[in-house]
């Protein structure tokens, strides 16, 4: 099973709580054989790709563009490239400036290589192109399979 991640960034710390007992729940529902797939941002992309590493899965990674990285929280790089490190795939799409083109890009490549995708998402339209909400539509359009992880009492910024 190939699955892939899609989700908020900057949740508050209740909501961190519930979403990553959530995710843990839904990677153990796969078993070690998972195949993880995500862009390793900090929050959701990040949580999920440690727990599928911790629960003996296989992570792939996709890097939107060359300067990525230097976009995300100073706080995560460490934790990126950890994770970057430990991937047993890189994807990329030889885009190198970081922008919300450059994310759905880097989003499409993932939801192309997925069996599904999990959306932690409240359910609300995109902030900015190249958002969660932007990335369910497309894994709709192109007949993805997805679950909206979103567990009671979780709230947004």
């Amino acid at each position: 099973m190939r699955l892939g991640i899609t989700g908020h960034r900057g949740l508050p710390p209740k909501t961190e709580r519930l979403v990553r007992r959530a995710l843990q729940e839904e990677v153990a529902r796969h078993g070690p054989d998972l195949v993880g797939v995500s862009c390793i941002a900090d929050g959701p992309d990040a949580w999920f790709a440690e727990l599928v590493l911790e629960a003996g899965g296989r992570l792939e990674v996709v890097v939107p563009a060359e300067n990525y990285r230097d976009g995300l929280p100073e706080e995560h790089h460490q934790s990126y490239d950890r994770l970057i490190q430990q991937a047993a795939d890189v994807h990329r799409t030889g885009m190198v400036e970081s922008g919300s083109q450059a994310h759905m890009a880097g989003s499409e490549i993932l939801v192309g290589l997925v069996d599904e995708l999990v959306a932690v998402w409240d359910g609300q339209p995109a902030r900015g192109y190249g958002g969660t909400a932007d990335v369910v539509a497309y894994a709709e359009r192109t007949g993805v399979r997805f679950r909206v992880i979103w567990p009671e009492g979780s709230t947004r910024d």
